[in-house]
């Protein structure tokens, strides 16, 4: 058999079929592929779900915060409660106590207070909280 009958029109012409191996390693790659894909959207499902419920928790401790100050000059002492949304129970814990810095004692500044708020929730086996604070003033202060 010469060189011309090696590439002579007629073979050049017959299709050519994968072999097994190559569909099996094709496989292999696919199915690598997809699983990384769907374990990366679950992550992702996962961390907009936390990004949600710590948006939520956010909300909750800005409007604690917006509710004690609504009521003027804050009496001191703490404050309690919790909420649910979404199947997930927020705890909150709202504290007015007075802000002492020696600073403010020599200058002759009394009245400030301290408001902060506590969010707590449980995330996976443990716990997540975030604190929010901001100082008021007496409104006799000149």
């Amino acid at each position: 058999m010469g060189w011309k009958d090696r590439f002579s029109a007629a073979n050049l012409m017959q299709p050519r079929a994968f072999t097994f191996v190559e569909v099996v390693v094709a496989l292999a790659i696919v199915s690598i592929s997809l699983l990384a894909l769907i374990k990366l959207h679950l992550v992702s499902i996962r961390l907009a779900e936390a990004a949600r419920i710590t948006s939520n928790a956010v909300f909750l401790a800005e409007e604690k915060v917006a509710e004690t100050l609504a009521l003027g000059y804050p009496k001191e002492g703490t404050n309690c409660g919790s909420v649910e949304e979404d199947a997930v129970c927020l705890h909150w814990q709202t504290e007015v106590t007075p802000l002492q810095l020696s600073q403010l004692k020599q200058a002759g500044v009394t009245g400030l207070r301290e408001v902060s708020v506590d969010v707590s929730w449980e995330h996976g086996i443990g716990r997540k909280h975030i604190r929010m604070s901001t100082y008021v003033a007496d409104r006799k202060l000149q």
